[in-house]
């Protein structure tokens, strides 16, 4: 019994290792769009799944990296013909392809999720609940970020969530894209669990638009 288990344990490490050393190589190609040097830790993957809406069913994730996230969404209990991934690396996209095979992998820019989305026909069944994101928006130009977040609530719901997590003090995205997609922003969680220790922000339509002051006399 000893002597299984061992050996189920160095199995299980070697596939980790090698699920790692996928990760690192992808980061030494593209270290601004592949933000981190380790998959995301299953920490951070809860945080960033308590912010899901209730009862959300279909899921968009961005980045889905070495399956991490993935894997927290469809252990969460989302189906996996409700999820769509998108993964612009080629070893890392026929890496998640192999290990979910049921699940909608699509090597494809995050900043054509909403063509994307529709191509595939996954928003034949409407819009979706939640998009969760491990890109690392904080090193991307306001244009791309403009450009991920628009198509991200092309897809979404009235009341849908853009969920992302980041490495720095603040919301990963700048104040004037916000602004000018009328988005809001909310720290939502914090882990020290995490390679580095990450902060998950969630980002959602203003709940209102801002009137104007009238002058007096007027």
């Amino acid at each position: 019994m000893t002597m299984v288990r061992d050996r189920l344990l160095a199995r299980a490490r070697a596939l980790a290792d090698d699920t790692n050393l996928k990760f690192f190589r992808e980061w030494l190609k593209d270290p601004l769009r592949v933000a981190a040097v380790s998959p995301s830790s299953r920490e951070l993957a809860a945080k960033m799944l308590a912010q899901l809406p209730a009862n959300a069913r279909r899921i968009i994730e961005l980045g889905g990296g070495t399956g991490a996230i993935t894997e927290a969404i469809l252990a969460h209990g989302v189906a996996p013909q409700d999820l769509l991934v998108l993964e612009l690396g080629e070893e890392l996209h026929a890496h998640l392809s192999r290990r979910f095979p049921d699940a909608r992998i699509v090597m494809g820019d995050a900043r054509e999720v909403a063509a994307i989305a529709r191509r595939t026909g996954f928003l034949d069944d409407g819009p979706v609940d939640a998009v969760i994101s491990g890109l690392g928006l904080l090193a991307m130009p306001k244009a791309t970020q403009r450009a991920i977040l628009k198509g991200a609530f092309e897809t979404l719901g009235p009341h849908g969530r853009f969920i992302q997590f980041t490495y720095g003090p603040v919301v990963p995205v700048a104040a004037e894209v916000l602004a000018e997609l009328d988005l809001s922003s909310r720290r939502a969680g914090f882990t020290l669990r995490n390679i580095p220790p990450a902060t998950v922000y969630t980002i959602t339509r203003s709940r209102s638009k801002r009137i104007p002051a009238t002058r007096a006399g007027r």
